[in-house]
C-alpha cells in the first residue's frame, strides 16, 4: 500500500538557524511547563512511518522538558484489516462502525493491543517512557450505548439507529492518568469504554479525547486530522474561534461535513474544563511543537466564550 505523502516544509537549518529557534520557542516552554496536553492521534499521522517516528519524538519531548503529554489514539485503518482477514463484514452510519459483539472484540484486540502498543513504544524508542492502557483500566472510561436518529426522507418520521456496541463516554476518572503522568510515565489510550451493565464499548476516539481533555482540565487538546484546520467560505484557514462562534459556523454551513464532529467534539472539550482545544494538521511534520511553541501556530484554536 502507497503511504500518503508528508507536506515538506523545504527549510535546512544550520547551527545558528537551530539555536535562534530554540531560543524563540522559551516563552512558550516556560508557559506549559507542567501543564497536561491531550492529543488525538490517528489518520495520516499515524499511517506514515516517518510521521509517526517524528510524532514519538516530538511527545517524548514535550515530556522531556517538564510538559505532561496524555496520546488517545485510533486506529480505523488496522481495525479494518483485521476485519478484512477475519472475514468480517463491516458498515458504517455516519461514520461510525456498526460493532456487534463478535466484532467488539475484535477492536478491543485491535486497539488495546497492538496498535496501543506500537504508538507507547514509538515513545518510549524516542527516549521516553510511555504505557499503554485502555479507557476500561482503571475504569478511566465509563461508557454508554451511543444513540443515533435518522428521519426517513419521504415520511419525515425518525427511527432510531442501533450501533451495537457503539459507545460515548459517560464519566472520565482521571486518577489512573494522574498516577502516570506524576510517576514520569505517558498514558498512551486506546478509546474502549466500560459500560455500567459491563459491557465493551468502541468510541470514537475523537470523542474519547475531548472526554479526556475536558476531565484533566488539559491546557490544549491538539486534534491531529488530515486537513490545515477549519476553513472560512474561501478556503482560508480560521486561526481562532470561540465557541459560540464555532456554533454560528455550523449553523451557517461553514463548516460541513466531517468537520462537524471534530469542532463539536472541540467545544464540548473547553466547555468541561479544557482551556482550549486546536484542529491541526497532522501529516505537517512536528505539528504539535509548531502549534504550542510558535507565535502563529499550526492550526485553528477552539476556545470556551
Amino acid at each position: 500500500m502507497t503511504e500518503p505523502q508528508v507536506p515538506s516544509s523545504g527549510l535546512q537549518l544550520d547551527a545558528a538557524q537551530e539555536a535562534a529557534v530554540l531560543a524563540g520557542a522559551l516563552p512558550y516552554l516556560r508557559r506549559y511547563a507542567g501543564d497536561t496536553i491531550v492529543v488525538k492521534y490517528g489518520g495520516h499521522a499515524m499511517g506514515n512511518r516517518d510521521l509517526a517516528q517524528t510524532f514519538g519524538r516530538d511527545i517524548a519531548l514535550l515530556k522531556l522538558i517538564g510538559i505532561n503529554p496524555v496520546v488517545v489514539h485510533g486506529g480505523g485503518p488496522q481495525i479494518n484489516q483485521m476485519l478484512e482477514r477475519l472475514d468480517i463484514p463491516s458498515s458504517f452510519v455516519d461514520g461510525l462502525r456498526v460493532t456487534d459483539a463478535n466484532m467488539v472484540d475484535v477492536i478491543e484486540m485491535v486497539l488495546a493491543g497492538s496498535v496501543n502498543k506500537e504508538v507507547a513504544e514509538l515513545i518510549c524508542a524516542a527516549g521516553a517512557l510511555a504505557v499503554g492502557i485502555s479507557g476500561k483500566d482503571g475504569k478511566m472510561i465509563t461508557a454508554r450505548k451511543l444513540k443515533r436518529t435518522v428521519r426517513d426522507t419521504d415520511s419525515e418520521i425518525e427511527r432510531v439507529l442501533d450501533l451495537g456496541f457503539v459507545g460515548e463516554p459517560v464519566k472520565v476518572d482521571p486518577r489512573v492518568i494522574y498516577a502516570l503522568s506524576g510517576s514520569g510515565l505517558i498514558p498512551v489510550i486506546a478509546p474502549v469504554g466500560l459500560g455500567e451493565d459491563g459491557a465493551t464499548y468502541n468510541i470514537n476516539a475523537d470523542t474519547a479525547a475531548g472526554a479526556v481533555a475536558g476531565a484533566v482540565h488539559a491546557t490544549r487538546l491538539l486534534m491531529l486530522t488530515d486537513v490545515a484546520g477549519v476553513l472560512d467560505a474561501q478556503g482560508k484557514l480560521i486561526p481562532e474561534l470561540s465557541a459560540t462562534e464555532a456554533r454560528k459556523a455550523i449553523q451557517d454551513g461553514v463548516i460541513t461535513g466531517g468537520m462537524i464532529p471534530k469542532v463539536e467534539t472541540c467545544i464540548e472539550a473547553v466547555q468541561a474544563g479544557a482551556r482550549a482545544a486546536v484542529i491541526i494538521d497532522g501529516r505537517i511534520p512536528h505539528a504539535c511543537l509548531l502549534e504550542l511553541f510558535t507565535a502563529s501556530g499550526s492550526g485553528t484554536l477552539i476556545r470556551a466564550d
